[in-house]
């Protein structure tokens, strides 16, 4: 026996379910998109009322700032992407950062001749801490963060670098590879390093590791203590905190180091 064949209208009658269900659909992804879209809408409402009713407390309590911040995060709203508006103008955040970003460049500025723009996130929150006196505003790390991310869309050299389980912050327009990023990490055990243990915990050969130590001296980002026992010890100013609590410069820090 034959299958009978498919007629026509079977498949007529298949075609018009299909464009239904497609057009049922489409009409259930517009209600759900209007619905999503007001819901927003609300929360962005309720967002503006806590502002409103907690903008003392956002300005004034770094910890209470950061819950703030990330729950902007969660609908798209960004405080802090202009300097004019109703977050601005509701909360004073725009100038808060700027203000920061200012106090950031200054620090980094002060300490170059030093460190030749690296410098660490513990040590920058505790210098702008200092230059802000203990009756200003409270500045947390994520603040230093948020105001650090600004300067750099700006274009003006500044970065994050993590190095193991802390962050590192270049203020110079140096040009910082992978591999360079590596050393740092192992400088960060002790303050310096050696071609040797650069050669041993990396397996590389002699000649890229100099090139590495050489552009690290070159962006002033490292010093060279030529009378250390064994060989050559390259010192990383911004890893090495003791270097910080005195006023001295590279030359007379390289004199001090053993």
């Amino acid at each position: 026996m034959h299958r009978r064949g498919v007629g026509a209208g079977a498949i007529a009658r298949k075609k018009l379910a299909e464009a239904k269900y497609k057009e049922r659909g489409t009409v259930m992804a517009e209600d759900q998109l209007l619905q999503m879209s007001k819901q927003l809408e609300m929360f962005k409402t309720h967002l503006e009322e806590f502002a409103s009713k907690h903008k003392q407390e956002i300005r004034k309590n770094s910890e209470f700032r950061v819950q703030f911040q990330d729950m902007c995060a969660t609908i798209g709203v960004d405080p802090l992407a202009s300097g004019k508006g109703f977050w601005s103008e509701m909360l004073g955040v725009g100038d808060f950062y700027y203000e920061l970003g200012v106090q950031i460049i200054e620090v980094c500025l002060a300490l170059k001749h030093r460190n030749g723009g690296l410098i660490t996130l513990d040590e920058l929150h505790q210098r702008v801490l200092k230059g802000r006196g203990k009756f200003a505003q409270d500045v947390s790390q994520d603040d230093l963060i948020r105001a650090i991310k600004k300067l750099k869309s700006l274009g003006n050299g500044f970065t994050m670098i993590p190095v193991g389980g802390r962050y590192l912050v270049q203020s110079v327009p140096a040009e910082l590879n992978m591999d360079h990023t590596v050393v740092l990490q192992i400088a960060e055990r002790n303050g310096y390093v050696t071609v040797s243990e650069i050669k041993s915990s990396l397996k590389w050969e002699t000649e890229r590791t100099s090139q590495v130590l050489e552009h690290l001296l070159k962006e002033g980002l490292a010093w060279i203590d030529r009378q250390a026992p064994d060989e050559p010890q390259y010192w990383l100013p911004a890893l090495f905190s003791d270097l910080y609590s005195r006023d001295v410069t590279p030359e007379e820090a390289d004199e001090s180091l053993p």
